[in-house]
């Protein structure tokens, strides 16, 4: 719920966005509320911001509402020695089981847990929600994302295997290979090569995976901690953990040149591996790093590329004004980038301090 202080400061600064020409959508968007609510509030007749009134709002007393007798037979039923260590879910069978009938399943739990009793009960313990690993790139060769995809042949039931390494941040890739098998080894070859490509041993590269057995293998993880890399793995059973990769190997296998009939041999394969992580790293611009090429952005020559852009446009809109309602393109670097980033969506309350 938004406080009276909080509601009268948004009515306030939406007031002074409509007096300087913005709509009321639009003003109510930029403070986070919708039309309707703005009305709600600014409905009395005074012209006076209205308060909540749900927390002072008198409810009927529900006509299926336990008693305090009653709450009370339900708490004593699961005090009971026998029920020591037993859910709700063993105390209401068995009671039934004895011609008695408290309550149902559910009130049992919502009374213990009103009482402050529904509690893990027996030797186990709590069982723990592990959270996908959050890390922040600033900028290159601070977090790694790879991942293994097939390449089908002309003989079914036989695969090459594309190994890529990408940067998180430029989203360039910093490594691939493609080989005969999937195996740990494997991939320490190539992350080797990699590392000594990309100049960052021992700068604690965070390497993102998910749970394969080449990921896992102990070859790998060895072999990893060595040239001083962090690792950091999906979640089981979560496919969007790694989705810097899959998405790679989606623009990959969706180029208009990808044999989809599958390659004659490993070094077809590679070849048209190396033609596309040329275009991909050099020529392509990717929309998530507004339209630079990974390359440009790795080498840090974005910044002038995009600074000369908003030049362009600003140009452009200053030649012929009428043909833009709105301002210039955002054409600002992309700055932090994420991996697996904690749920940060503002409440209306906090919404409204930014605007402030």
């Amino acid at each position: 719920m938004i406080s009276l202080e909080d509601r009268a400061f948004a009515v306030v600064i939406i007031n002074e966005a409509i007096e300087s020409g913005c709509g009321l959508a639009k003003a109510c968007q930029e403070a986070g509320i919708d039309r309707r609510t703005f009305r709600r509030w600014t409905a009395d007749a005074a012209n006076e911001v209205v308060a909540d009134a749900r927390p002072t709002a008198e409810r009927p007393i529900p006509h299926n509402k336990f008693s305090a007798q009653e709450r009370a037979c339900v708490l004593e039923a699961c005090h009971e020695e026998r029920f020591a260590d037993a859910p709700p879910s063993q105390i209401v069978p068995t009671l039934a089981d004895e011609g008695k009938y408290i309550g149902s399943e559910s009130t049992f739990y919502r009374l213990l847990h009103a009482a402050d009793e529904q509690h893990q009960r027996g030797r186990a313990r709590k069982p723990l929600t592990k959270l996908p690993s959050t890390h922040c790139a600033s900028g290159p060769n601070q977090i790694w994302s790879w991942d293994v995809t097939f390449l089908a042949t002309p003989t079914r039931g036989i695969h090459y295997y594309l190994y890529m390494i990408m940067d998180v941040w430029s989203r360039k890739i910093v490594g691939h290979e493609v080989y005969e098998s999937e195996t740990g080894e494997l991939a320490c070859e190539l992350f080797e090569r990699t590392v000594l490509a990309e100049g960052c041993h021992d700068k604690e590269v965070v390497i993102h995976a998910d749970n394969g057995a080449p990921q896992r293998s102990s070859t790998l993880r060895i072999k990893l901690d060595q040239l001083g890399l962090r690792t950091s793995y999906s979640r089981p059973r979560v496919s969007n953990d790694n989705a810097y990769s899959e998405s790679l190997f989606r623009t990959a296998k969706y180029r208009h040149d990808f044999p989809v009939d599958g390659f004659e041999n490993i070094e077809a394969a590679r070849k048209w591996v190396l033609s596309f992580v040329r275009w991909y790293n050099n020529t392509h611009r990717h929309s998530a790093i507004k339209f630079v090429t990974p390359s440009q952005r790795h080498e840090g020559k974005d910044v002038e590329i995009l600074t000369a852009r908003k030049v362009v446009y600003r140009q452009a809109k200053e030649l012929n004004p009428n043909r833009w309602s709105k301002d210039i393109r955002d054409w600002e670097r992309v700055g932090e980038v994420w991996l697996n980033p904690e749920n940060t969506i503002p409440k209306p309350e906090e919404k409204l301090k930014n605007v402030a």
